[in-house]
């Protein structure tokens, strides 16, 4: 089972709209090596895992569960570079363009209109040429080792493609994003390597790929300095085995320590996404907007009344 905590692992930084970071963004969501594909195949890695061999199992689907808030991440940094690229100004409840003035003109002169057409100015499971995500991306062999060297080569890739993303796009809200993918990247390449390691491979002479100093991008510095990517989570409520694999030194041979934690030590709220009337998203009329109100009133009134009726807190008087 699943438990999920609205919040983001990474703050979205804010920026101008920028349709063409956008784009370049869908690779590292919907591409062969984007957080979709690491998301699948590190779940079904864990799904079909076979054997007793408890850490490999709990250090694949932590990173696993981490893969689908970075799922998360991006989809809503691709939202936020789209969002109000074409900006509608007029009532809410106004037909946009009913004069005849295109209010999307723009929009069927960027590289993926469908970010317009089919996704109402939100992320598509797609990479950056339009093509779908495809099941056929995710490698799962049944072979923990084979399995753990195709993780690691995935890893680099992915870290790869997004150092290229990074240098692509000026705007902060991408490079915010990219940044803090990087360095996950990097954790999660120590993760698998470490598990090989344990194995008898060695792989510290060729960690990390790409392999250059990443605090040269000052994003990425931030995060390497505050030590997150030598962190790996469990995000597991029962316990885990995971730090009998990721822990100790790290295999790139840089000095630095490996260290487990149940959970990234902050979360960042997720910014609400605006109407779009443009878009006709989500498309209230005034009569539904009224019905959504009163529910809103009803739901946040029998919230105040159940609270009145239970008293004070008494753990949070003791906490004061």
């Amino acid at each position: 089972m699943f438990y999920h905590v609205q919040s983001l692992i990474n703050p979205i930084v804010d920026d101008q709209p920028d349709p063409s970071a956008a784009n370049a963004l869908q690779e590292g969501l919907g591409g062969q090596f984007g957080e979709m594909r690491t998301m699948m195949q590190y779940l079904f890695q864990s799904f079909n895992f076979r054997g007793d061999g408890i850490p490999y199992l709990d250090l694949i689907q932590g990173i696993g569960i981490e893969e689908i808030s970075h799922v998360e991440l991006i989809t809503k940094t691709i939202s936020r570079l789209l969002d109000g690229a074409p900006e509608y100004h007029g009532s809410k409840f106004d037909v946009p363009g009913k004069g005849g003035d295109p209010v999307m003109d723009m929009a069927k002169d960027q590289k993926n209109p469908h970010h317009f057409i089919h996704g109402a100015q939100g992320a598509l499971p797609v990479d950056a040429a339009g093509n779908p995500w495809s099941g056929s991306y995710v490698h799962n062999h049944g072979n923990l080792v084979l399995d753990l060297m195709d993780n690691l080569v995935l890893e680099s890739t992915g870290r790869l493609q997004k150092c290229r993303i990074y240098q692509m796009s000026s705007n902060k809200t991408l490079r915010a994003t990219v940044a803090f993918l990087i360095a996950r990247d990097e954790a999660h390449e120590m993760a698998f390597a470490k598990a090989l390691e344990t194995l008898g491979v060695n792989w510290g002479k060729i960690l990390p790929i790409p392999k250059f100093d990443s605090s040269q991008y000052p994003e990425v510095k931030k995060l390497i300095d505050a030590g997150i990517n030598r962190e790996q989570y469990t995000f597991r409520l029962d316990g885990s085995e995971m730090g009998k694999i990721f822990q100790g030194s790290s295999p790139s041979n840089d000095g630095t320590e490996l260290v487990t934690l149940k959970e990234p030590k902050n979360s960042y709220p997720i910014p609400p996404a605006p109407e779009r009337p443009e878009e006709f998203a989500p498309g209230l009329d005034p009569d539904l907007q009224k019905l959504a109100d009163a529910f809103t009133e009803f739901k946040d009134k029998t919230l105040k009344d159940m609270e009145a009726k239970a008293g004070p807190n008494p753990r949070a008087k003791k906490k004061k």
